[in-house]
């Protein structure tokens, strides 16, 4: 008989949209469940590998901070929490992370700034939560993105395909449903049995300061949440009003009880018209969600489900 689906640990993903510009500091530091809570919110599952917010200050030119460490650490903390009280909307992005190593390297070597996230280019910015096991046999898909490249990190390369794929086609949403084809496809001529072409594909991205976009996607069984081990590993969360957008990973207010999960292989679209946060979600088109993308290996080989 199999055994319970392993519980790796897994990065932690946030997004804000609001109109008026919005704080973020209650949802990064002071609500129970703040992204900073989640760092560390579970003693075996800790985020230690790096943290990032980024946010849009008054133009399309975005401003990123990073640290190399847990956002729980002392050394990092205090930088953390300054940041997350800068940081306003209209869009904010935040990201823990706890490193995937698809290539087997030095754990050292997968810390640095230029691997943590969220990742920028021009005026775009990407979080990333999940795995790819070929990052380096994907790297030629890139196109003219791939002399941006600076770390060692799977999720830049997916943040450089999905870069190429927009710049292609001018659609988020096309070049997510085009950025997992290409996967599969590096998976179908690279992989091995047993291994999955990824274990998650959940993303938070923006183009600029009046919209922001998460795609839930994932593959196989990775057991219950961090801090709410009811919900399915991936499965993301959010909660809106007219003013307000908040995604991520898991609820960030346990007090709430209008979160709304979005599903494996769906999205969701929020952007500013007319003053206020109009959303959009459902399925993703055209990524032919299989049996084989909801239940699987527990892990690709080689990956932690992490990122």
């Amino acid at each position: 008989m199999a055994g319970p689906p392993r519980r790796d640990a897994m990065c932690r993903l946030f997004g804000l949209l609001g109109s008026p510009a919005t704080p973020a500091e209650p949802w990064l530091i002071s609500t129970d469940r703040s992204l900073l809570a989640q760092s560390d919110g579970n003693p075996e599952m800790l985020q230690p590998d790096g943290w990032g917010i980024a946010w849009y200050p008054e133009t399309r030119d975005p401003r990123i901070v990073k640290g190399v460490g847990g956002a729980y650490q002392p050394e990092e903390r205090e930088r953390f929490v300054a940041t997350a009280r800068r940081a306003r909307g209209p869009v904010v992005l935040g990201h823990l992370r706890h490193a995937s190593n698809p290539m087997g390297l030095p754990h050292e070597r997968l810390l640095g700034l230029e691997n943590s996230q969220p990742f920028g280019h021009q005026s775009y910015l990407f979080a990333h939560n999940g795995a790819i096991p070929h990052p380096a046999e994907t790297r030629p898909l890139l196109g003219k993105q791939e002399s941006h490249l600076r770390g060692v990190n799977d999720s830049e390369v997916l943040f450089y395909l999905f870069v190429e794929q927009v710049e292609t086609l001018g659609d988020p949403l096309a070049a997510y449903a085009a950025t997992v084809r290409s996967l599969r496809e590096v998976h179908a001529a690279h992989g091995r049995p047993g291994e999955a072409p990824y274990t998650g594909l959940n993303v938070v991205f923006s183009r600029g300061p009046n919209e922001i976009w998460a795609f839930c996607h994932w593959h196989g069984e990775h057991g219950g949440a961090i801090l709410e081990p009811h919900r399915p590993y991936y499965q993301m969360t959010y909660t809106t009003d007219s003013k307000q957008l908040v995604l991520g990973s898991e609820p960030f207010d346990s007090t709430r009880r209008d979160w709304h999960a979005l599903e494996n292989g769906h999205y969701l679209f929020g952007h500013v018209q007319h003053g206020l946060v109009a959303l959009k979600t459902g399925p993703i088109p055209g990524l032919d969600l299989g049996p084989e993308d909801l239940v699987g290996p527990t892990r690709a080989a080689g990956l932690s489900g992490r990122a």
